[in-house]
């Protein structure tokens, strides 16, 4: 089983009714190959960064789930075949990042104060270090 993230632009054209039961056939199509369904969101109505099918406006979901290849094969299929989706996407995700969302909490600090999950940068208007160059330029 491995963990997929889905983003779906339905056309707003159609009623909330037809989106959800759009949205819910296609997660029985993973729900059948042996998948579970984990995070839906629905963000709602969004202006588009363009035009798809004449249409400014999309009303976007986002859904996360853990199945086979051959689910997320068969929702792909489902979805093109949907005449209320305008366009979508199916990213195979990290394993240990399904369920999380970004963190509204300040970057974590150890006993001394130093930050332990990023690495080093320089200040702004500082060079970086050049001594530990792997080229053979001098």
């Amino acid at each position: 089983m491995r963990p997929y993230e889905t983003v779906i632009i339905f056309d707003t054209d159609v009623d909330e009714a037809t989106i959800t039961s759009v949205l819910e056939g296609g997660l029985d199509v993973v729900r059948k190959d042996g998948g579970t369904i984990g995070v839906v969101d629905r963000w709602g109505k969004r202006t588009l960064a363009y035009e798809l099918r004449k249409k400014r406006e999309g009303y976007y979901v986002v859904a996360e789930f853990t199945a086979e290849p051959k689910a997320a094969a068969d929702l792909d299929r489902y979805l093109v075949l949907a005449d209320e989706v305008l366009r979508h996407k199916i990213m195979r995700i990290p394993d240990e990042a399904i369920g999380h969302t970004r963190p509204n909490t300040p970057v974590r600090s150890g006993p001394s104060g130093d930050r332990h999950d990023r690495p080093e940068r320089p200040e702004r208007g500082e060079r970086p270090d050049r001594s530990e160059r792997s080229d053979s330029r001098s």
